[in-house]
């Protein structure tokens, strides 16, 4: 078997293919000279909302910022509770502590790697109601490009009066009993990082919101509170999102139901191809939960030696990648909230195990076929 150079992504193969839309838009925007906010970003936020299903969509300045202001939308306060996964990047918890909010963490279920409900439901059964009166929202993750079981979030959240921020950065287009990623909460909140399967060129994000009320809210906080200019009616931030990402947004969102179902075509012949090299045994595949997994990442449990694999694919040049390695109740800036190994097994269990391999669109049947003859090696 001939040696293969496999990325974990490969973002050069996409931009050639739109390399000449992209020029374009840029010429003209530099031509125009708006960069903030303006026409690209209106066209941008009309279109993001369609795709998604909601309302109202906001373009801000990040992923990351997406959850703050959706929190700061809601009023969450310094001492307020917000319920949310550790198991997932940095930012979703991030955003509550920058807030003054306290993270509450609550177990995954083994099989999606999202928020277990049942797990929701008895961390707040078995608060006393001066602590579940603290709690103000909570913020399940669609990890990985599959939604999180919602129908009974949403239940827990209404039975305690709950606002509901999904954490969608990783599923745009992902769906849930037919309902799109961001249109079941009170806020969605996506990131445009140049590595998802909707990015740009550059940091950009964008929130959904249901109601009228919550979208004007979310406009006055990204541009300091201020309405109209010069006059601060509540302190804000800079949020805004660059013309010039809405821009490249908005040409790629063309293309992302074809680039989703090239992952997902190429997820199934992971499937079919790990089924007929026999190694089913010691290696989990990702398991399709709900009716539309988009595949930001393919990610594998390897019980033992996860390590070893992942540098012996490096070393036949296969890029890997551990989402993540640490869970947040672990890391050392989230010390103070007092929580210790093994109070979140799950969690900590697939810290240890899971691996991503890649699953880009533009991802070679014979890279797929090198990838996985490569992990069936390691094995014999």
């Amino acid at each position: 078997m001939n040696p293969m150079k496999v990325p974990l992504l490969d973002l050069k193969s996409q931009y050639q293919s739109i390399k000449e839309e992209i020029r374009t838009c840029i010429d003209e925007l530099c031509d125009s000279q708006m960069f903030i906010l303006g026409p690209k970003v209106d066209e941008m936020e009309q279109k993001i909302a369609q795709y998604c299903r909601t309302p109202h969509a906001v373009g801000v300045s990040s992923g990351s910022d997406a959850l703050i202001i959706a929190l700061m939308a809601m009023d969450i306060k310094p001492g307020d509770r917000v319920i949310t996964s550790p198991y997932t990047f940095f930012a979703t918890a991030g955003a509550i502590a920058r807030i003054g909010a306290l993270p509450v963490f609550v177990d995954i279920e083994p099989r999606s790697f999202n928020i277990d409900p049942a797990k929701l439901s008895l961390c707040l059964e078995t608060m006393s109601p001066s602590q579940r009166a603290k709690v103000k929202a909570v913020i399940p993750v669609h990890l990985y490009g599959q939604c999180a079981e919602m129908e009974p979030i949403l239940a827990i959240c209404r039975k305690y009066q709950l606002v509901v921020i999904e954490d969608a950065a990783q599923a745009i287009g992902a769906e849930y009993k037919g309902r799109r990623a961001g249109s079941m909460g009170d806020f969605g909140c996506f990131s445009f990082f140049p590595s998802k399967n909707l990015g740009a060129f550059g940091d950009g994000g964008v929130v959904t919101a249901l109601s009228a009320d919550t979208d004007l809210r979310l406009r006055l906080l990204r541009m300091h509170g201020m309405a109209p200019k010069y006059y601060h009616h509540v302190i804000g931030g800079n949020f805004r999102l660059d013309a010039l990402q809405a821009a490249i947004v908005t040409i790629k969102l063309k293309y992302l139901d074809q680039w989703t179902l090239g992952r997902q075509k190429n997820a199934a012949a992971y499937r079919r191809l790990f089924d007929e090299a026999g190694l089913g045994n010691g290696i989990a595949l990702p398991e399709e939960i709900q009716n539309r997994h988009i595949y930001n990442q393919f990610v594998i449990r390897v019980p033992q030696n996860r390590d070893a694999l992942r540098d012996y694919l490096g070393a036949h040049g296969i890029g890997t990648e551990v989402y993540y390695p640490v869970p947040l109740h672990l890391q050392e800036c989230f010390a103070y909230l007092g929580y210790k190994a093994g109070d979140f097994p799950e969690s900590e269990r697939a810290a240890l195990e899971t691996l991503a391999l890649p699953v880009y669109p533009e991802l070679l049947p014979e890279q797929i076929e090198y990838v996985v003859d490569c992990i069936r090696r390691w094995k014999a």
